[in-house]
């Protein structure tokens, strides 16, 4: 028998092996677990699968195994091990498991140009069924809102089939007619899919209903708020368009590739890589998860920038995101020596490398020891030394208050501790993207790693490495940064031979991508590395 496994996930969840149904366990919390593993495909945390699905008064951490049990009864057979797990994380191998929305998902996003009548309509039918059906009531907030953002992907690719099938050329009229119908019904505030099922009605002589349906829509529109570009007098059906229909960045997590490597020091590191063309590397720093920055309102549309036309290439820092947490070293040293085991592990050339923050420091001190693997550096909102540094008495104390405050309030469900550091970092955010940093911080490290990454970054001192940089640097930072200031900044730039310096018209530490001071930030970048022929 050849022993491969079918996950069904659009509808009721069930699993096949070999055409014959296998019993789930009767648990929704470990059918939950088992789907979400399935459908992510990907190493997860053993605290963030805690944190998906149980309560901590419900011993999280034993819930956990107790599920893992059940599920290797499903999974595993002889010879055969799909659950891996260690002491931190735990993953499904789907190298022989096939899953029905991830199967559908990655041929639409492939894009194809022309696909069959028969393969749509079997995918209209599939995606008719909600994802996971059932599993979502009840379940902790955080697997809800994963289930939400899915349930919408699924929204999406269902809209994709019914747009190719309206449009298909081999299909008869009246079948198009009711795609195109039912398209409308779906996504009832799109103009092209009011315009298409008006085009194909009134080919197929029902003029009365074309009527009727813009009378209809026209309304609903303007009731709405909306304005409609819909052209109902010249629209004609067209063949489809290479058009996808997932936003970009969810189609880069997904097209992402994570892997592990090992420091000297036995450390796992979690690097990422993402994106066609020439290579860019970022140096990690404080608050970074491989899987989590896309769906952020932060870092999501900065790193699409840094993907468009190149190999984006990052990893999680030690103590943080992915890779471990459990560590003996957080310090600068053990930070450049991540950066360089990464970059070995990928056997890169050269490579432009990026700096935001404290990971300006870490580029720095790279490119003076590895000047003929760096081709230039971007360096946004950095220092070339720490806070202990030259920092006024009065300041000192308010830091050192602060890493108190972060030893008894980091996560805990008051967010007013976390609250300290988003308003800092960003004082001219969004409030629902001050609310999302407050959370990811909490997702990202333990409250003793938040403490020992603000020691180790107090500590940080490669002013007289700048001299020694050898590379065409540029620098940015922003004029009124609350966190870390225009003069430090300044310092940077003024100590690298040949650095570009470019002031920032902003208040924050860490850029938005919504604001114009990013885009003087990604024009300038591109300007720099033309010139440099990078």
């Amino acid at each position: 028998m050849s022993n491969k496994i079918f996950i069904k996930t659009l509808g009721h969840l069930s699993v096949e092996r070999d055409g014959a149904e296998i019993k789930l366990p009767s648990s929704r919390k470990t059918r939950a677990l088992l789907a979400y593993l399935a459908v992510t495909a990907r190493p997860h945390r053993r605290e963030r699968l805690c944190e998906l699905f149980w309560n901590v008064p419900d011993d999280p951490r034993g819930a956990l195994r107790w599920s893992l049990s059940k599920l290797r009864g499903v999974l595993n057979s002889e010879g055969t091990e799909r659950i891996i797990a260690d002491r931190e994380r735990v993953q499904i191998d789907t190298s022989d498991i096939s899953v029905d929305f991830v199967i559908i998902r990655k041929r639409l996003f492939d894009d194809p140009p022309f696909m069959p009548p028969e393969e749509l309509r079997d995918m209209a039918a599939t995606l008719g069924n909600a994802l996971l059906d059932g599993l979502g009531y009840g379940s902790q907030d955080a697997f809800a809102s994963w289930l939400v953002a899915e349930r919408e992907d699924v929204n999406l690719l269902k809209l994709n089939v019914l747009r190719r099938l309206a449009l298909h050329p081999d299909i008869s009229m009246t079948e198009a007619v009711s795609w195109a119908r039912r398209w409308a019904e779906a996504d009832p505030f799109s103009s092209e899919s009011a315009e298409v099922y008006v085009s194909l009605l009134r080919q197929t002589g029902q003029n009365a209903e074309a009527t009727q349906f813009i009378h209809v829509f026209t309304t609903e529109m303007r009731e709405a708020g909306l304005e409609t570009s819909a052209d109902f007098e010249t629209r004609p059906v067209a063949q489809p368009q290479n058009e996808p229909k997932a936003a970009p960045k969810r189609t880069l997590l997904l097209n992402q590739n994570i892997g592990f490597c090992r420091t000297g020091d036995n450390v796992r590191i979690a690097y990422a890589t993402v994106g066609e063309g020439p290579s860019i590397v970022k140096a990690a720093n404080w608050l970074n998860h491989l899987e989590l920055d896309w769906d952020s309102p932060i870092w999501g549309d900065i790193f699409q920038a840094c993907a468009d036309g190149r190999t984006f290439i990052r990893y999680d820092e030690r103590g943080n995101g992915l890779s471990d947490w459990d560590v003996d070293d957080i310090s600068q040293g053990a930070f450049v020596s991540d950066l360089e085991t990464v970059v070995d592990a990928l056997k890169l050339k050269k490579f432009p490398l990026l700096g935001i923050s404290q990971g300006c420091a870490v580029s720095i001190e790279y490119a003076v020891r590895h000047p003929e693997r760096v081709s230039a550096l971007i360096l946004i909102s950095g220092y070339a030394s720490g806070w202990r540094i030259g920092a006024t008495a009065e300041e000192q104390e308010r830091r050192e208050a602060v890493m108190t405050l972060t030893k008894h309030g980091w996560g805990t469900n008051n967010p007013a501790y976390r609250h300290i550091f988003s308003q800092t970092f960003m004082p001219d955010a969004k409030p629902e993207e001050l609310d999302w940093f407050d959370e990811f911080q909490r997702q990202t490290t333990s409250p003793e790693n938040a403490v020992r990454f603000q020691q180790a970054f107090a500590d940080i001192d490669v002013r007289h490495l700048l001299p020694q940089v050898k590379v065409p640097t540029i620098v940015f930072h922003s004029k009124d940064d609350q966190r870390i200031s225009l003069a430090q900044g300044r310092e940077v730039a003024a100590g690298i031979p040949g650095a570009r310096f470019v002031p920032l018209e902003s208040k924050n530490h860490i850029l938005l991508g919504h604001e114009p001071a990013w885009t003087t930030c990604l024009d300038e970048t591109n300007r720099f590395l033309a010139e440099h022929g990078i």
